[in-house]
Order: C-alpha cells, then structure tokens, then sequence
C-alpha cells in the first residue's frame, strides 16, 4: 500500500525545511533505513531516511523546494502501484482533481480513432500539484504575518519599512526572498522611506534588536548564516522572556577522574571511550530524577513536567552550535551512552544529523571545558526551564579537610534556571545533589 514520506522535523522551533536534492529517484528500489533525500534546516543539513522498504514512487517536491514540517515529499509502496493522492492525505489533491475541466462529448467513432493524449511530463505534474496546493491554501499557521518569507527578507523589509503583505514573492511556494523587497522598494522609493544613514562611530539601536552600523572602507560584509540567524533571534528570545536566575558551584573531580581512567583502561579492547561530557550528562540526569521540576517547561497557567529525561548536549559546529539529544539519559548505561553520543556529535559535526538526534530534549548541557574556560553562564534553550554549563575541570591548589595544602581537580558549574518555574532554594539543591553525584561517582553505575 502507497504510503507518504513527510518532511521531519528538526527542533522544537523548525517551522520548514528545504529539500536539498534527492538521492533516490521514482522507480528506485528502497530499502528501510536507505537515505532517499537531504533537507536544510536553520540548523543544519539532515539526511531523511526511509522508515518502510518499498519503491519510490513519486516526488512531490522539487529540490530546492521549502517545504512545511509535516508535508508530504514523496510516495513509497509497490512497483507499478496506483494510487490516489487526495486518499493519502496530500492537500490540494482533491482540488487539483475537481479544476480539470470535464471533457467535451465526443461522438463514439471519433473517440474510438482519436489518438490517446499524452499524460503531462513529471515536472509540470509536480509544478502543477505545487500551484493547486498554493491555491488551495497551504496551512501558514505560525508564520509572522501569514507571510513566507526568508530571515533575510524580513530584516530587509524592516530596515526599509516595506510591507511584506504587499510582496510578491519569488520564491518556491511564493517565499519572498530578498530581491523581491529591494524590487518592490525600488518600485516605491517615495513611499518607502529609507533607514538614515548614521556615522560608523556612532551606531543606532533599530526597533528589530541590533544596532546598525555602516561600514567603513576596509570592513568585510557577509550576509548572516541561516544557522547564526536564528541563533540569534531564538537567544533574543529566551533573554527577553524568560527571567533567568544563575547558581554557581565548584566540585572536587579527583574520584571522577579516577572512576573515568578505570573505566576506559576496562573498555579499551571495545574501542569505547567514556568522556567527563558523557559523565557530566549522567550525573544531570541522576539529578533530574530528584528535581522533575527542573525536566519541565514553563507553559502559561500550566507547568509540563516531562516524563522522560532527555538531555540536550551543546555542539560547536560551523557557524554555529546545535544540540543532539541524550534520550532516557538517566536510565542508559555510561558505555552504551558514550557511543550514542560519539556518533551523533560526528554527525552534527559532518552536517548530517538525523532527526531523532535532535528531537525531545528536557533539558541541556554546555560544556566549554574543552578550550581552557574557568566558567560561564549559559542561556537557557526555550522550552526547557534550565540549562547546566560547565568549566574546565583542573588542577589547582586546595585546602584539604586537616587544613593543609594540596592540589586537587575541581570544576565549576552554573545553572541557569527559568525563575517562572522554580526558585533559588531548590536549583541550590539541584546544584548540591549534583555535586554530591560526582563527587561520589560510583552512584553513576548502580
């Protein structure tokens, strides 16, 4: 039986994807699990894999198409099978079928001798499919203004006051990009006023949450990556909405660093190697279980409390970071967990993360203890109600418990917590437990 292939998606805030291009064609055998096509988020790009064997039957978008999170782009089911798109649940379909004309009478012998018409080629169908569903009216549910239009375009339209409204856009689906603002801008210059143009040495805060410069002779201007754009507008977010609170502790490592080199010298022959992250991401999640309040989600007069701990670990990558997911975190062993993690850090680090290795997170950690960092506070990654950040751990001098002098490895960490859903006094004992964890790190295998 036909079934669809639908666009993933790709983080708690994805609202679209773009398909990148296709690596399996109609006709195609496919097998489950087999790579059918790549799509590009504001992420990163992901390889969307086939969940059932069968063979592909039909594109439903073209590459370089944007494409709802949600929507189908593509059939899969036996070869040689007919199928009807409108049963399938394609929007549009059934409107598509009822705009053909019906045809002319004819009389019966003109039809028996008139030669059979040629179905139209695959890329009018596929364009013809796309214009119905625009037609029809795509869902833009959650789209500023109900208009599709690029990161790009919006900042533009903001800085020259156009109406994206009154915007034709050029784009796949109608998305306005950026030369459709400049055009229209040109269109109408008397109309649209244009941003005044303030001196290098002394920038203007605009309405849209950056200050505006202009550059000078030797300066470089690069347009803004997708990934670091939205970035942006997500951390502008969560500073502007969310009252972050931040508690800081410091945490003797030396039982952790002895735990961590036994347990690799055991795991070596397996070519497993456990890391302070995948430690740090155990204890958390240990922690959790004592405080659900902190594996939860602020949502207005209600405050979701997950049933599942799943710790989001922060990636630097390319012009940017993303975060992969440590699903069950409190329940999966370390050596199981270290392999998981290694994998779908390569993956995000090599731009092709999967979409369940960014899905579900509870719950974060961003650690900068690899590049010499003492310590720093993290900013909290909407929905979750906290996000733990953490130093690098070293050797530095201690006063023991008889008061004498030693060296001893410590690390500090913050929390910073969303004060909407919890207070000093239990993200204070969220620190105290998750202290006592690693500082008493046998607890992380029983």
């Amino acid at each position: 039986m036909a079934e669809l292939i639908n666009m993933p998606k790709l983080g708690f805030d994805m609202r679209e994807g773009q398909l990148v291009s296709w690596t399996k064609q109609p006709g195609d055998s496919i097998q489950k699990g087999d790579v059918v096509a790549e799509i590009e988020s504001d992420k990163a790009t992901v390889e969307v894999e086939a969940y059932t064997s069968g063979t592909l039957l039909e594109h439903l978008v073209k590459e370089g198409d944007w494409v709802p999170i949600g929507a189908p782009i593509a059939v899969i089911g036996e070869p040689g099978e007919e199928y009807n798109l409108a049963d399938l649940g394609v929007e549009g379909a059934a409107a598509e079928a009822e705009a053909q004309p019906e045809p002319a009478a004819a009389p019966a012998a003109a039809a028996e001798t008139a030669p059979a018409k040629e179905p139209l080629p695959a890329e009018d169908t596929r364009q013809r499919r796309a214009a119905v569903r625009t037609e029809a009216g795509a869902d833009e549910a959650g789209l500023p203004d109900g208009v599709r239009a690029s990161p790009l375009a919006r900042r533009l339209a903001e800085e020259l006051n156009v109406d994206l409204r009154q915007v034709q856009g050029s784009g796949p689906q109608g998305r306005i990009v950026r030369a459709d603002v400049e055009e229209f801008a040109e269109r109408a210059p008397a109309e649209q006023p244009q941003p005044s143009r303030a001196p290098a040495y002394a920038p203007a805060l605009t309405d849209v949450g950056y200050m505006q410069v202009e550059p000078g002779p030797d300066d470089t201007v690069i347009e803004t990556p997708r990934m670091r754009d939205r970035i942006g507008q997500r951390m502008v977010q969560a500073k502007l909405q969310v009252p972050h609170f931040y508690v800081t502790t410091e945490i003797a490592m030396d039982q952790v660093m002895n735990l961590r080199k036994a347990l690799n010298e055991r795991l070596a022959e397996r070519d497993i190697k456990i890391s302070l992250n995948d430690i740090i991401v155990k204890a958390a999640a240990l922690t959790l279980r004592e405080f659900p309040n902190l594996n939860a989600a602020y949502n207005g007069d209600t405050i979701v409390r997950y049933g599942h701990i799943n710790v989001g670990i922060a990636v630097a990558v390319e012009g940017g970071l993303i975060n992969v997911v440590s699903k069950d975190a409190d329940k999966t062993m370390l050596s199981e967990m270290a392999v998981q993690h290694r994998e779908m850090i390569q993956r995000a680090r090599e731009g092709k993360i999967r979409p369940e290795d960014v899905e579900g997170e509870t719950f974060a950690v961003s650690n900068l203890g690899p590049w010499d960092v003492d310590h720093f506070i993290a900013i909290i990654n909407p929905p979750s109600a906290a996000i733990l950040a953490l130093g690098t751990a070293q050797k530095v001098p201690v006063v023991k418990e008889d008061d004498t002098l030693g060296i001893g490895w410590r690390m500090k960490a913050t929390l910073s917590a969303d004060h909407r859903v919890t207070d000093g006094a239990e993200a204070a004992a969220f620190m105290q437990t998750f202290k006592a964890i690693l500082e008493d790190p046998l607890r992380l295998l029983v």
